[in-house]
């Protein structure tokens, strides 16, 4: 018998009719004679919605009591769910995060998964039960409740299959992972299997369908994964396997075209060249819990100085330049209406002629590039935001996409 947990989404259980449907995929499931687990997210939108109420109070993300508030909606899915399951003749429970023993460091809205003991989802699961577990949350070595941080149900539910050494189902609402955002690119391609790797490479670069965290588990546990679609009738969704790259028969160069908007450029100009001025400055972004990307370094015109530039998510703009605000750079920059757009794949650094290919392919759209970074599977180019669909597009075709096979 095999076990699987099946996470659901936020438009998963978007509505009771969602859920129900939703929880007729379970079933079916079931039917088949797998042993399952159910992880929930809250209904699309009720995140949101009690952040403003929190908001309205003076309060935010950080905050201790903003976490029990956050939490209530997946508590709310997974005993809406654990109800629609027992409309099909299932025995089912719901259990919050601390009921199942997940346990987590960190700060307050972006706590870590440290420890996760199943022994209560195990015993649920012995007595023929579906356990529902509720997403993003856990709690501290203080007993304080804790929220994983946005997309973090996709995270709980990669590491309760890792402590089960089950296979692990993400449910949304696409068939899998597609060669670039299907809203921008109708020629896009669902895409039968993937690495780790690279599904990691395209979840950080903006591709939305997973969390990168979750991804970075799986590959690290080596958690079997699938992303479905709970839209599609039971059993019908073909969806996207997720594996180690060797299991791939037959690799493409690129796998896919990944963005996100809203970025922010920096640039600290005749700055210390010593390293520990250089640490200083990324040691006090990494402590405020601020991603960086594409970081160039150049030497300045002035001896022993260097010039620095990253690119951050624009909503952390103001928090960054706080943090750097003791640096001893000469000046200090900041750019935004900025975007990223990155082609993801295993095939790139056999290529000599990747950064050829995305140059002519921008540059006959007229689309200027800030700044480019690459890595053994990705290459990534900063534009403006009003230039990303048309480089999507571009690129997505540039490099033999448009008719992949899935």
């Amino acid at each position: 018998m095999t076990t699987r947990v099946m996470k659901f989404g936020g438009t998963s259980v978007g509505s009771l009719e969602r859920i129900r449907a939703s929880a007729a995929i379970v079933a079916a499931e079931c039917a088949r004679g797998d042993s399952v687990a159910v992880v929930v997210s809250a209904m699309a939108g009720e995140t949101d919605r009690l952040l403003s109420l929190v908001r309205s109070l003076g309060f935010g993300l950080g905050d201790e009591e903003t976490d029990v508030v956050l939490s209530a909606g997946e508590q709310i899915s997974a005993a809406l769910m654990s109800m629609a399951l027992s409309e099909h003749g299932l025995t089912s429970r719901s259990f919050m995060g601390w009921q199942a023993r997940i346990r987590t460091d960190g700060p307050p809205g972006a706590a870590r998964i440290s420890g996760l003991d199943a022994s209560p989802i195990q015993s649920a699961l012995r007595e023929g039960c579906i356990p529902v577990m509720a997403g993003f949350q856990g709690a501290s070595v203080n007993e304080r409740l804790r929220t994983l941080g946005r997309g973090g149900t996709d995270l709980s539910a990669v590491a309760l299959a890792a402590a089960l050494g089950a296979h692990c189902d993400i449910y949304t609402d696409v068939d899998g992972v597609f060669t670039t955002d299907p809203r921008i690119e109708p020629n896009a391609r669902r895409i039968g299997k993937i690495s780790y790797d690279e599904m990691l490479e395209l979840a950080a670069q903006g591709a939305k369908v997973l969390q990168t965290r979750s991804a970075e588990f799986a590959k690290a546990r080596n958690v079997p994964l699938r992303v479905l679609s709970s839209f599609a009738e039971p059993g019908q969704s073909e969806g996207t396997m997720i594996m180690q790259a060797e299991d791939i028969a037959e690799r493409r160069i690129v796998s896919g075209i990944a963005y996100a908007r809203d970025q922010a450029r920096i640039a600290l100009r005749g700055i210390s060249a010593e390293s520990t001025a250089l640490a200083a400055v990324f040691g006090g972004l990494a402590e405020a819990d601020i991603g960086i990307d594409m970081i160039v370094q150049s030497p300045a015109s002035e001896k022993d100085r260097a010039n620095l530039e990253f690119t951050i998510d624009r909503r952390d703009l103001d928090r960054a330049l706080v943090c750097i605000g003791e640096s001893d750079a000469r000046d200090v920059l900041s750019e935004t209406g900025l975007a990223k757009v990155s082609v993801v794949g295993l095939g790139l650094n056999r290529r000599a002629d990747v950064a050829r290919i995305l140059y002519g392919a921008l540059g006959k759209q007229k689309i200027g590039i800030r700044t480019l970074a690459t890595s053994e599977i990705k290459i990534s180019a900063l534009i403006e935001n009003e230039g990303v669909e048309h480089a999507v597009r571009a690129l997505h075709a540039a490099y033999g996409l448009d008719g992949a096979d899935g």
